[in-house]
């Protein structure tokens, strides 16, 4: 199977066990928090997701050229993900914003809440190593965040639409920028 097809069935199995508990809660429209999404905010949601997106992306990005760790992450990422194509780029950010938003916004927050959701969110981003425990905390914040945008917005258009934005963004530029070795320092 392709790495795409695995993307794909990955995130997939996401979408469907979030469908799979909502429909044991009788919740039948997974997108939205019953009573309390308005037509305007269907509209306005997505666009405060491209915001927030873009902002993460811009702390990211200030993050790798301040902290070494922020660095270390960028080379270790970029390993993991070797070359990647701006098609498979593109199916990772689509699937993993739309499968992890639904599962963890869409059908877990309801039932456990933002804090417990925002935990279980962090727990699958939970690298390899102390190095990544950064990933693993903005992942939290990130899921605690995106909690509070549903419970204001009433639907899951602005968490998908961030995480797609922080997603293809971020993933673009560690496979495409080699930020080339650590400089050793001497002691």
């Amino acid at each position: 199977m392709s790495r795409a097809g695995l993307v794909l069935a990955l995130y997939g199995g996401l979408a469907l066990t979030a469908v799979l508990i909502s429909a044991g809660r009788a919740d039948v429209d997974i997108y939205r928090i019953q009573g309390t999404s308005t037509p305007l905010m269907l509209g306005l949601s997505p666009l405060l997701g491209i915001a927030v997106g873009l902002l993460v992306v811009l702390l990211t990005r200030m993050a790798v050229r301040r902290f070494s760790w922020a660095r270390l992450m960028h080379r270790d990422f970029r390993s993991v993900l070797g070359p990647t194509q701006s098609r498979e780029i593109l199916i990772l950010a689509l699937a993993s914003a739309v499968g992890e938003e639904l599962l963890f916004r869409g059908a877990l927050q309801p039932w456990i809440g933002i804090w417990l959701q925002a935990a279980v969110f962090a727990l699958l981003h939970i690298g390899p190593g102390i190095r990544f425990l950064p990933w693993t905390v903005s992942a939290f914040g990130l899921g605690v965040g995106f909690g509070y945008m549903v419970e204001w917005t009433g639907d899951l258009g602005g968490p998908i639409a961030a995480h797609f934005v922080i997603n293809y963004i971020n993933l673009h530029f560690i496979t495409r920028v080699d930020l080339g070795p650590e400089p050793q320092t001497s002691t």
